[in-house]
């Protein structure tokens, strides 16, 4: 059976529920997360490049985790969840809670005639990068795991920006709002 998302109005209220292809195909607005996973310490986030395979944004650099809660289910459930799916971790991997940042809404449209028109929410959770294995991560969603600092990241994203996923950009720019007063 295929994921049925969350449709959604710019306010964020549940206005009905799709098959997740389906709502590609119509860009329909609909609930998604994007995480971001960052070590205070070393100033670092950690990206994934989307695994090639991926039906749009493959080998596109992208935040730590990103997906869409399925009907009944809270985003923050939806987190976790991505978070053990993709990476093999758990919040409590953490030095703090999971953090909601906020959200934003995108439209983007891809080569395959799908779109991505999504209200996206933002997390971050703070954790030690030593204690976060870059080879336990599920191979079918992502090509390969890297740290990068926020000096790094800002200067990547400068000169090539086609390099990252739409929605990487603007979920930065509100991860950062809350990343940067945890800064050293």
């Amino acid at each position: 059976m295929e994921d049925m998302l969350i449709w959604v109005d710019a306010q964020d209220h549940e206005i009905g529920a799709g098959p997740k292809l389906a709502t590609h195909e119509k860009a329909q607005l609909h609930r998604a997360f994007s995480l971001f996973l960052y070590d205070p310490q070393a100033r670092a986030i950690l990206l994934q490049r989307r695994a090639r395979g991926k039906y749009h944004s493959g080998g596109l650099w992208s935040n730590t985790c990103c997906s869409h809660p399925r009907v009944g289910e809270r985003t923050e459930d939806a987190v976790r969840a991505r978070l053990r799916f993709e990476l093999g971790l758990s919040e409590d991997a953490g030095k703090a809670p999971l953090t909601h940042c906020g959200s934003f809404i995108y439209r983007a449209g891809f080569p395959t005639g799908l779109s991505e028109h999504e209200l996206d929410h933002v997390y971050v959770l703070a954790v030690d990068k030593a204690r976060v294995p870059l080879d336990r991560f599920n191979r079918e969603e992502i090509e390969v795991l890297r740290w990068v600092t926020l000096e790094e990241l800002e200067a990547w994203m400068g000169a090539r920006p086609e390099e990252f996923s739409a929605w990487f950009g603007p979920a930065y720019r509100m991860a950062k709002q809350l990343i940067e007063p945890q800064s050293p």
